[in-house]
């Protein structure tokens, strides 16, 4: 039996007490609960992200569950027919069975506890629901083995009509300074999302609240060459969706760039945003970056000396997140 701390205890309840609750646009029930979990912290919504999926089960034409899982089905099927792929396709051929999937998207939801920018906490929870994927078999183009009755190459594709009700389920709960203290960096160099944060905490947008309120971090586990786990992270701004690309022309400089660089600041809430955006992202092209430096050479002087610090260093040592 696994031993849990007192901590871990009282996440795991909280956990299944947010998969128990039915998903509101608002989140307000999972907040409540959100907002148990570590004394202090008040959780508050981020930002959501979608447009992936889960392999799901397998139905009947009305609706009857056969099984949640696909794979574990097939695999059972097949076994009962001696192996015999053709024995199954004949089996099921005129029940008409439908397979399943359930498409998601995360929701981040952050409470910081420190002023510093890694100094936040970061819950993420899938809001799943199950709808028909396709037809189990295609009786024009039947499957020739396991493999292509589980994941077949050109599947005969359903209306995503629901099947089941919307559900929470709790992803992971994330403290971001320990989170990023376990990142490897690259031998003999800093990690770029920590130079990123040291730059955010000496400029003019840490006066304009916490890093929290306008990044999340993306985390993503993978494995290296020889199958090691390797985390890195990625960050996601907040206000992505009220961003515009620079409109941008060769002749570009002087009042007129200073004018984009503040109507990007002011749209994403913070000075210096064009900056960061320029590192963490790709709504801030290279080019803006030297044609203002292009400008601070040749006299002029639209930009505090906190952003100057920070684009002349960059320039001599770029990077990117």
């Amino acid at each position: 039996m696994t031993d849990y701390t007192p901590e871990e205890q009282n996440l795991r309840s909280l956990a299944a007490q947010i998969e128990k609750i039915s998903p509101r646009p608002h989140h307000s029930a999972l907040l409540e609960i959100a907002d148990r979990i570590r004394p202090g912290c008040k959780f508050v919504f981020a930002l959501s992200r979608g447009g992936w999926y889960r392999p799901g089960g397998v139905i009947a034409a009305n609706g009857t569950r056969l099984d949640d899982n696909l794979d574990v089905w097939a695999r059972r099927e097949l076994a009962d027919c001696n192996g015999d792929m053709e024995a199954l396709i004949e089996r099921h051929a005129d029940s008409h069975l439908l397979v399943t999937r359930h498409s998601g998207r995360t929701h981040y939801f952050v409470a910081f506890y420190g002023s510093s920018p890694a100094d936040f906490m970061q819950l993420e929870i899938e809001e799943l629901q199950e709808v028909q994927d396709r037809n189990l078999i295609d009786a024009g183009n039947p499957p020739d083995d396991l493999q292509e009755l589980i994941d077949p190459v050109m599947p005969l594709m359903l209306e995503a009509q629901p099947v089941a009700a919307p559900r929470y389920r709790f992803r992971r709960l994330l403290d971001i300074r320990q989170t990023l203290a376990r990142l490897p960096a690259p031998y003999g160099q800093d990690l770029p999302i920590r130079r990123f944060l040291g730059e955010w905490s000496h400029s003019s947008a840490a006066t304009r609240g916490h890093f929290s309120d306008h990044w999340i971090i993306a985390l993503r586990e993978h494995q290296d060459r020889y199958r090691n786990p390797v985390l890195s992270a990625s960050l996601v701004s907040r206000h992505a969706r009220e961003l515009k690309p620079f409109h941008w022309n060769i002749e570009l400089s002087g009042t007129d760039l200073s004018a984009q660089l503040q109507a990007f600041d002011r749209a994403a809430g913070y000075a210096s945003a064009w900056y960061f955006h320029l590192v963490a992202g790709t709504i801030t092209p290279p080019k803006i970056a030297y044609a203002v430096l292009h400008d601070l050479d040749a006299g002029f002087s639209y930009l505090p000396d906190s952003e100057v610090a920070l684009l002349r260093s960059w320039v001599a040592a770029p990077y990117s997140i």
